[in-house]
């Protein structure tokens, strides 16, 4: 029998291989999306509606992916996605963190993650943190704090959740707790799946399933994953006066992550945000929301250079983020891409992933014949007529003086 190279070739080898060694209540967690799936799905496909227009000569020898996201240097323009409860393998976030710096790109840490931001932060410095707008102002402040003292570089603030419920293929079932009974129930997983329970065996016991980044600075106690949520679910929601209030009290870099429409764009530099990522939050949320990519050149075109537009959602290949920055991204942002690498190969399974995506960019580029991602545009793609998404009507005149330019595409 021939083994298996550890090397995989492409993304969706990855989650086939996420899907051979993960118990299938993990998986289905990871694969994730809401009621019939068709958001997720719309992000994968409208990125092969774009086709590339590539020259047969006049290819550059010397080529570079290098940027930077928030005044952060990065060798790709690509940074890690912030998705909770990374507890698929005992390293988790940790292991993340570090694929990340050792190519050169930036963690995005979630409010709900496994590990504790000190120990992302040692493993990589260029950890940018996310919160949602959960519990007290105090609590909010509490934890701005703490992330500031761990020395993450910038917060990420998701408002983009509405609670959305309902999958037609069926929701996983995940513990509150890994207690005996939920260890009993999920003996068959473990059994069928020996290599995985093994690694937990052997790598300092079974996840707990709190959320140590939300834990009470008084008692010392984490909540649950499901007692964060329940407390996020009765947190009244966010208005743009509260996003003002977070900049101001951060100080720092705050990038707003869930923006598809171009009003929403727009009242986001009112608030005083420095980056937003266009996203419709991997399709976990309203089904039917268009893809992020279709929604980007709009956002992008009437935002202009005033603050820096990331691009989240359906990314899997180093032609999809060539395609996002033709649109106006400045960096794309991956999440499940990385988890199943996280899945197939731990900390080198993520670095396989990064890697994949920075030779797909660079043949983009060099088939495009570019130097630099710089230089990409739409000019670079057919891109059909009725591809893009303008969501959200410009403010009224009155109001901000500003009027939305027409779409780039």
């Amino acid at each position: 029998m021939t083994k298996q190279n550890p090397w995989f070739e492409t993304v969706l080898e990855a989650q086939r291989r996420a899907q051979k060694y993960l118990p299938p209540s993990v998986y289905a967690a990871l694969v994730a999306g809401s009621e019939r799936g068709r958001t997720p799905q719309d992000n994968l496909d409208a990125f092969a509606e774009l086709e590339f227009a590539p020259h047969v000569l006049g290819h550059k020898a010397d080529i570079s992916t290098a940027t930077t996201i928030l005044g952060i240097p990065v060798s790709i323009p690509v940074m890690m996605s912030p998705t909770g409860v990374q507890a698929i393998r005992p390293e988790g976030e940790v292991a993340i963190a570090r694929a990340a710096a050792n190519r050169g790109t930036i963690m995005g840490l979630s409010s709900f993650a496994s590990k504790p931001i000190e120990e992302v932060v040692e493993a990589n410095p260029n950890t940018f943190f996310q919160m949602y707008w959960t519990g007290s102002r105090d609590q909010l402040v509490q934890r701005m704090d703490r992330a500031r003292i761990a020395g993450a570089k910038a917060l990420i603030v998701t408002t983009d959740w509405s609670f959305s419920i309902g999958r037609d293929w069926g929701s996983p079932q995940i513990p509150e707790k890994m207690d005996f009974k939920a260890i009993w129930n999920m003996k068959w997983e473990g059994i069928s799946h020996l290599p995985w329970a093994r690694s937990w065996l052997t790598g300092g016991g079974l996840p707990d399933l709190t959320a140590p980044n939300l834990r009470n600075p008084e008692t010392g106690v984490a909540p649950t994953f499901f007692g964060a949520y329940y407390e996020w679910m009765n947190t009244p929601p966010a208005q743009w006066e509260d996003i003002a209030w977070i900049k101001e009290e951060w100080g720092g870099p705050l990038m707003l992550k869930g923006i598809t429409r171009v009003d929403d764009a727009l009242r986001a530099i009112d608030a005083g945000v420095d980056a937003i990522s266009v996203s419709n939050h991997g399709g976990n949320n309203l089904d039917t929301t268009p893809a992020s990519i279709r929604c980007l050149p709009a956002v992008a075109s009437a935002v202009g250079d005033q603050i820096e537009v990331l691009l989240d959602g359906g990314v899997r290949r180093g032609g999809d983020v060539a395609k996002a920055l033709a649109l106006g991204a400045r960096a794309v942002m991956i999440g499940r891409a990385y988890l199943w690498g996280l899945a197939a190969n731990g900390q080198t399974g993520v670095e396989n992933v990064l890697d994949l995506l920075t030779m797909g960019l660079r043949s983009a580029l060099l088939g495009l014949g570019h130097h630099s991602i710089e230089s990409l545009s739409p000019a670079d793609f057919h891109i059909p007529a009725d591809f893009a998404r303008t969501l959200g009507v410009p403010f009224p005149a009155h109001e901000t003086g500003r009027s939305v330019p027409p779409s780039a595409v």
